[in-house]
């Protein structure tokens, strides 16, 4: 069980915006960065005074911080929010810190484990680190591909018929 005090991270502090102390967010969950939000940066908490940008490219200013040179001084510090703070989200959705750790199974066999969630044009996708660390495989969110999410179990059953020859027999395909 998460403590009540438990953060999930919405992005990262990028390259400064202006003079301002504004800064672009790496990796963001741009629905929780919003004006107002209570925000945790290297340690400490803060307030979003301003959010511009785009939902890919969000663009934020947090109270204390006033000029390039301290938006600078945050550069690569993960910003997170309150669980708390999280809305919960409609049936069948999931935020990706919800996923990443999930056992990811096609039958009985074990195909890795869930390392993040990659958006795509067309969809997003699971990155999954096999057993022994070998290269990653993308599994694309959609219905035909996923079949069960299980997050109380921490498992995530996938479509063996979905999944390429070569991925579901453990084969090289060459």
């Amino acid at each position: 069980m998460e403590s009540p005090d438990a953060q999930v991270p919405v992005g990262r502090v990028g390259r400064a915006h202006g003079l301002d102390g504004s800064f672009y967010v790496t990796m963001p969950l741009a629905p929780l960065l919003r004006a107002g939000a209570q925000v945790r940066v290297a340690g400490r908490p803060a307030e979003i005074v301003r959010r511009a940008g785009t939902e890919r490219h969000p663009i934020v200013r947090l109270e204390g911080v006033d000029d390039r040179a301290g938006a600078e001084a945050l550069r690569g510090s993960e910003l997170s929010v309150a669980r708390s703070d999280v809305p919960p989200l409609a049936e069948g959705e999931y935020w990706a810190h919800e996923l990443e750790g999930c056992a990811v199974l096609a039958g009985e066999r074990l195909l890795g484990v869930v390392t993040r969630m990659i958006e795509l044009p067309s969809c997003e996708a699971l990155e999954v680190l096999p057993p022994g660390g070998s290269h990653a495989l993308l599994i694309p969110m959609v219905k035909d591909a996923v079949s069960r999410i299980a997050l109380e179990e921490r498992r995530i059953e996938v479509s063996i018929d979905f999944l390429a020859p070569e991925s579901a027999d453990g084969g090289s395909g060459g």
